[in-house]
Order: structure tokens, then sequence, then C-alpha cells
């Protein structure tokens, strides 16, 4: 068979190939030169000059310097260019870039000291204007009678015990001697969270707690927050309750009588004198209530005390001989005398509140009135 095909139409792929790797060069080398530096130069000091706060200041230099920036794509090209003339325009290129880093940087410190004017401009101060009054605030009347009763007592060696706010019925009534029938375990007056858990609604529980653990001579004080149902205009389903235990030998209801005369002078006044009232509480006997003189007559009679010269304010007693069994600790050795008292009750013959919710209703214009 006769081969008929002319010899320029055969394929010549060496030659074709070289031309296309050298039409490739030149291709790059012509993209390359394409970008005229001098006018990418003079663009980017155009957009610098439109530059008028930071966040404008980082877009455009990005668009320059940045990792996809126009400088940053030309040296990444550099690699398409023939070896001989890559360092000429590779340091044409590195030469462009040093010179916008400095307009970029004369840009920066432009933009700084802009913003820097404008921010003392906003937050300049005059001086010559009288300064605002800053307000200090004070105490609440609860926390000052507390921290005063407190001071009274540790005065006279008590220490203090703080108990749970959630009692079992066991140390809230039955280790004080609170038969099962008594009013006070009605739902009607307790908290129950269940059938053995209940809001505290006394103090005294942390007594039984303290005489479980620790053997007489006992002084202690029990200052917290208590829970009934109750809310009128002078009680509070929640208010705070300070209660007071003393066991030893040879504890008399006298020595109750002169530790109250004293918490009376400190808090009422110095003339002040308390007395004791025969009354029934189910972990005292004797049991009895402490009435005070009022201090707003002296004792002469004023609508304070319903022109009777005194005012009640604390209920007490010798520690019941059943409640110091309860706790392992001889009746027959030892005696005490317990007291509890409302911290709210106190604050508001104190400082002559009449309603106890002004006690909780935080009104500025209320408690403003008790700085000292």
């Amino acid at each position: 068979m006769n081969d008929t095909t002319h010899e320029n139409d055969r394929p010549q792929a060496p030659a074709r190939e070289q031309a296309a790797e050298g039409g490739a060069e030149e291709r790059a080398r012509s993209e390359v030169r394409a970008f005229l530096l001098e006018e990418m130069r003079e663009e980017a000091v155009r957009d610098m000059e439109y530059v008028t706060d930071s966040r404008t200041f980082y877009e455009v230099k990005m668009k320059y310097l940045g990792r996809a920036g126009r400088v940053t794509a030309l040296l990444k090209r550099l690699k398409d260019v023939v070896a001989e003339e890559r360092p000429a325009l590779g340091k044409k290129i590195n030469d462009l870039r040093v010179k916008l880093e400095e307009g970029f940087a004369v840009v920066e410190e432009r933009i700084r000291r802009q913003e820097m004017a404008h921010r003392l401009a906003e937050e300049r101060v005059d001086v010559t204007m009288p300064g605002r009054r800053r307000r200090q605030g004070t105490l609440h009347p609860v926390t000052r009678v507390r921290d005063l009763l407190i001071d009274v007592f540790v005065g006279m060696g008590f220490e203090i015990f703080e108990g749970p706010e959630i009692e079992t019925d066991y140390y809230n009534f039955t280790a004080l001697n609170t038969p099962a029938d008594h009013p006070a375990r009605d739902m009607q007056d307790t908290f129950y969270l269940n059938d053995r858990l209940l809001l505290r609604t006394q103090t005294s529980a942390g007594q039984i707690r303290l005489m479980e653990k620790k053997k007489p001579p006992i002084k202690m004080l029990s200052p917290g927050r208590v829970f009934r149902s109750d809310d009128d205009a002078t009680h509070s389903p929640m208010f705070h309750q300070m209660e007071g235990l003393v066991v030893d030998k040879g504890i008399t209801l006298c020595d109750l009588q002169g530790m109250l005369d004293e918490f009376a002078r400190v808090v009422f006044g110095k003339g002040s004198k308390t007395r004791l009232r025969p009354s029934y509480f189910p972990f005292t006997e004797p049991s009895v209530e402490v009435d005070v003189s009022c201090h707003a007559c002296g004792g002469k009679g004023c609508a304070l005390c319903k022109g009777t010269g005194w005012i009640e304010v604390l209920g007490a007693g010798m520690v019941n001989r059943r409640v110091l069994e309860n706790c392992g600790v001889d009746p027959d050795e030892y005696t005490g005398f317990a007291f509890g008292m409302g911290i709210e009750r106190i604050a508001m013959l104190k400082y002559g509140i009449n309603n106890i919710k002004l006690l909780t209703e935080n009104d500025v214009r209320f408690l403003e009135q008790f700085r000292d």
C-alpha cells in the first residue's frame, strides 16, 4: 500500500510543544507587563485620599497589600515570567510595595489623629461646670437593727449560730415540745414542703441543733429569716427573727430580766425599763411576754403605747425541762432561759414605722431617711 500522505501534513509534536511553551511564556510576560505599576501606585494614592476612618483604611490597604491584594497577585505571577526577567520585574514590584506601605503608614497616622481628636472632643469635660453628686447608699433599717442587736448580745458573751431555713418537723416543732395538735402546726400557719420538711417558723430550731452538739454552758444567738402564713400591716409572710439561749447551772428568771434591761437601754435609750408578764409557749416554763417602757412618751402614755406606757417587744421564758431532755441535757443539773424577737418589729418601734411592708418595698424615698 502506497503512503500518499504529504510530509507537511504529518503532525510535528515536538515543534508544536515548543511553540506552545514559548507562547505561554510570551503571554505571561505580556500579562505581567500589562500591569502598569505606576498607574497602580497612582490609583492607590487616590484611594488613600478618600479614606476617612479605620474601617475604610483597612479595606483599602487589604485591596493592595492583603493576602489576596493586587500587589500580592503580581508577585505570584512572577513564576510565569522567564528566569532572565524575574529579578528586574520582582524589584519593581517590591519597590511598589514599599512605596504603598509608606503611603499607608502616613494615612494610618492621619486617621489615628483624626479619630483621637474626635474622641477627645466627645469626651471633653468642662471643669468649670459643677460636679455631679455621687449618691451614697446606706444600710437597710432591718440590717441596722440586726447589727445593733448582735453587738449588744455578743458584748454579753453570746456566740452566733445560724441554722437552715428549710427545717424538719422535728426540730421546728417536736423537739421544742410543740404538741401534734398545736395550731402552729396547721397548714394555715406553716409553709410545708412535704410531710417532713417545712420553711422554719422560728429560729428556735437552731437552739435544738446546738444543744445536741454542745454541752452546757451555752450562750448562743440565732438570727435569720423565718416564714409564716400571715400578712397584714404588722406581719409579713417572711421576716427576720433573733432567738437567744442561755443554759448553765443556776440560771434564773432574774438573769433573763437583767440581760433584757441592758438590751432595752442600748436599743431604746438609757431610761428604758422592762417588765415581764405571764404568758405561754410550749418550749418555756414559766413563759413571759416582755414589755419595754415607751420611748416616745417615757412611760406617761401616748398613741404609740396606747396610753399604757409600755410596748410589747418579745417573748421569753425558762427553757422547758422536756426541751432540755430532748437534747440530752440533764434538767436537774442545768437550767436556762430563751427569748425571741422579731427584728422588723424592733425596727418599726425604734424608727416609728407604722407598716411592715415599707421595709420590703425598696422605696428609695423611704430608705434615704436612714442615712447616718
